[in-house]
């Protein structure tokens, strides 16, 4: 499960733009990929250093540079003195724990987004940063690690699909926020069935692992609309602003997605009503099982008062005591008792008291 804040300890008492890596401690080397192209031309390869990405800064062509991984300080650096990147640029980029936001910095625009994928091995969302650099022909992306949900921009870039091989680098930076928000579809579709499992069994046979089950989905949610909610604003500020980087042409698409996040947002907020809805049925659910509980050991107990109350009589140690030396006596006080027993289970079940 996401942690909702992550720990800063290293960073108190450091000047601004100073570059501490928060977040998930990691040993792997950085990847970094380049793919150029234009409407004619295709290339795409693996760099073994920050250096060979440098030429592509001022290329004709548009130019998407990927960095998988942010913990390596120094390669971060380099990045960012070659393209020209403000310090608390970079600062962002290695803390992870940043909320979505947007800013324009003339020459390039910088962008924080939160990438969310189901873990299927572990049951649990979880959470990457993606930090898009958007410049005049070219996109920079930097991810924590190897692995996420622009494959599909990839294919249609290889094989030429669709318009964006025909579009400049504004178009690149829309398909990958694009890829990020339609992924959040598939995590509500997840959870959204979680929940309804969740909700049939606490209906039927509810138990205290339904709790725990109930604050892991409220938790997911709450994470989900966390990185959805300021997300509203990146994208209103790509297609209302103006940066002469987004063209006009790409802002029936902004529009596009800008709606999809809404349409996430209202879904996120009828799950969560789901969710404490659910959490109404659980107790209510437990209650009327503990009132079902008592009223039968009632019940019990009202039939054994009268029968207790026969048994003490006839417990009493005295000499002179009716029937106590009759023959019948002992069977005929358990006929009465069973016929007294009996008498009132028909009475309480007339009254529907059972």
């Amino acid at each position: 499960m996401p942690k909702l804040v992550k720990k800063k300890l290293k960073k108190v008492g450091l000047p601004p733009g100073t570059l501490v890596h928060i977040g998930n401690k990691r040993i792997e080397k950085v990847k970094i990929t380049i793919i150029d192209y234009d409407e004619k031309h295709f290339q795409e390869k693996e760099v073994k250093s920050a250096e060979e990405c440098f030429p592509y800064k001022d290329k004709s062509t548009i130019t998407w540079i990927n960095i998988d991984g942010v913990h390596e300080i120094k390669v971060i650096e380099e990045i960012g003195k070659h393209f020209n990147l403000h310090p608390l640029i970079l600062e962002d980029i290695v803390d992870t724990d940043q909320r979505p936001k947007i800013k324009d910095f003339g020459n390039y625009i910088f962008i924080i987004l939160k990438m969310l994928y189901y873990d299927e091995k572990d049951n649990e969302m979880k959470v990457e940063q993606v930090s898009l650099v958007l410049g005049k022909n070219y996109v920079i992306s930097f991810q924590e690690r190897e692995g996420d949900v622009f494959d599909a921009i990839r294919e249609r870039n290889r094989n030429n699909i669709g318009r964006i091989r025909k579009l400049g680098a504004d178009y690149l930076v829309y398909s990958l926020i694009d890829a990020i928000v339609d992924n959040y579809f598939t995590i509500i579709e997840k959870l959204d069935e979680e929940i309804e499992n969740l909700e049939d069994k606490v209906i039927i046979q509810p138990n205290p692992s339904n709790v725990q089950a109930i604050h892991k989905l409220k938790r997911d949610l709450i994470f989900l609309r966390k990185s959805v909610w300021p997300l509203r604003e990146v994208i209103s500020f790509l297609e209302k602003g103006e940066s002469p980087l987004v063209l006009e042409s790409t802002n029936i698409y902004l529009r596009d997605v800008y709606g999809h996040t809404i349409q996430v947002m209202d879904t996120v907020e009828t799950l969560r009503d789901i969710i404490s809805g659910i959490l109404d049925i659980y107790l209510s659910s437990i209650n009327t099982r503990m009132n079902e509980i008592m009223k039968v050991l009632t019940i019990i107990a009202t039939i054994f008062i009268p029968l207790t109350f026969i048994t003490g009589i006839y417990g009493m140690n005295f000499q002179y005591m009716p029937e106590i030396k009759w023959f019948w006596g002992y069977p005929a006080v358990l006929s009465i008792m069973v016929a007294i027993g009996i008498g009132m289970l028909i009475y309480f079940k007339r009254k529907k008291w059972r």
